[in-house]
């Protein structure tokens, strides 16, 4: 299993980001997906996470109507949409599968930097 997050950097208050996590090594389709966050000195907090039809999606109350998650089947990728963003959304940001019987495999996560 291999998960590849791209897509992070340094944004001012206000901006936007999207990032990216390509995944292979699974059936990306049978699975959902999900991204988190660890901020320095905090625990890793669960962002949002969508089915995996991409027909349903949940998100952590702190990123509701500025994030959104989305995926691509064909392209075994998965996105997040960042806009609005706040200082307080800097963190490194990881994508996760949690696979039955095979457990949990993440990414090794990009920066993102919310600062003027």
């Amino acid at each position: 299993v291999q998960l590849v997050e791209s897509g992070g950097g340094l944004v001012q208050p206000g901006g936007s980001l999207r990032l990216s996590c390509a995944a292979s090594g699974f059936t990306f389709s049978s699975y959902a997906m999900r991204w988190y966050r660890q901020a320095p000195g905090k625990e890793r907090e669960l962002v949002a996470v969508i089915t995996s039809a991409g027909g349903s999606t949940n998100y952590a109350d702190s990123v509701k109507g500025r994030f959104t998650i989305s995926r691509d089947n064909a392209k075994n990728t998965v996105y997040l949409q960042m806009n609005s963003l706040k200082p307080e959304d800097t963190a490194v940001y990881y994508c996760s599968v949690f696979r039955p019987g095979a457990g949990g495999s993440w990414g090794q996560g990009t920066q993102v930097t919310v600062s003027s």
